[in-house]
């Protein structure tokens, strides 16, 4: 039993990585009908960019969990801005021309990896976080490690806060009547451009906190780490239903937990092999995902 517990709550924390990055897809598409494909990068900018300031601009802090919440700061920060500078610079001149639009992203993409690596070097970068992450807490007979809680709870939070900006805030109003009828949003005088990029920068900020993530559970970052993520990132949106934020978070458990049980009761990479068909049968099934509607995907 203990061990299960251990599955699924490891399942549970690598589901919050998926979903963090698949809101700011969905997100992205359900408004814009854009297919970004460098998300991967704006991970990776994230996790960079709060591994590089706790080792420089923190340095000096005598707390490890106060230098370990700047630096994660920092990297949302960041992570925000970059994803707003996407949006500015190379998607705003390619709205409606979508075969551009996934070749600059696809090829910011790769471009992004090369220069991380060119810079930084290919090597995986050990990521230092509070030594308390590093300790374990017994539930139910399982030693539990205390990242997976963290994990686990930033992911409800998000989802949470996600929830009430589209439904309390007025730009979450803009982006849910935006994707209903874009025309309409425009036609009532609204600037629907500064709703764009507002999206993208709450799904650079969601995927930063993914990269930020990604550092904890895996102990280390480096630059392909965006571009694996991103993959089953895709697939949980897919799944999820494209443009569904509750859509998204009830696929990525579902594939995060599938994923885990099928790596340890079968053999090592078969969950990967398992989640390619689970989305083959959804969309076999239900075209339009868990969550979604035949007519289209609602926010």
């Amino acid at each position: 039993m203990s061990t299960l517990i251990l599955i699924t709550l490891t399942g549970l924390a690598l589901a919050a990585m998926y979903f963090l990055l698949a809101a700011g897809l969905s997100l992205i598409f359900g408004l814009m009908d854009v297919l970004n494909f460098a998300h991967g990068a704006f991970i990776t900018v994230g996790a960079y960019a709060s591994w590089w300031t706790e080792g420089h601009l923190f340095a000096g802090v005598h707390s490890d969990v106060l230098r370990f919440l700047l630096s994660a700061l920092m990297g949302l920060v960041i992570g925000g801005l970059f994803a707003a500078l996407v949006e500015l610079i190379l998607i705003r001149p390619l709205y409606a021309r979508h075969i551009e639009q996934v070749l600059v992203t696809v090829g910011l993409s790769l471009a992004f990896v090369a220069l991380v690596e060119g810079i930084r070097g290919p090597d995986p970068k050990p990521y230092e976080v509070p030594g308390w992450l590093h300790r374990t807490t017994d539930f139910g007979g399982a030693h539990v490690p205390n990242d997976r809680w963290v994990e686990i709870a930033t992911a409800l939070v998000v989802l949470g806060l996600l929830q009430l900006f589209l439904r309390r805030t007025r730009y979450g109003l803009i982006i849910r009547a935006g994707v209903e009828n874009r025309a309409m949003v425009t036609a009532l005088g609204i600037d629907v451009r500064k709703a764009f990029t507002v999206v993208f920068a709450v799904g650079g900020v969601a995927a930063a906190i993914a990269g930020v993530l990604s550092g904890v559970y895996f102990n280390v970052i480096d630059a392909q780490q965006g571009t694996s993520l991103l993959i089953f990132a895709f697939i949980v949106v897919v799944i999820g239903g494209l443009g569904s934020i509750p859509g998204s978070a009830l696929a990525a458990v579902v594939v995060g937990l599938v994923q885990q049980y099928a790596n340890y009761y079968a053999s090592s990479g078969v969950g990967d092999m398992v989640v390619v068909l689970l989305l083959g049968l959804v969309l076999l099934a239900r075209p339009q995902g868990l969550a979604g509607v035949a007519t289209g995907a609602h926010a």
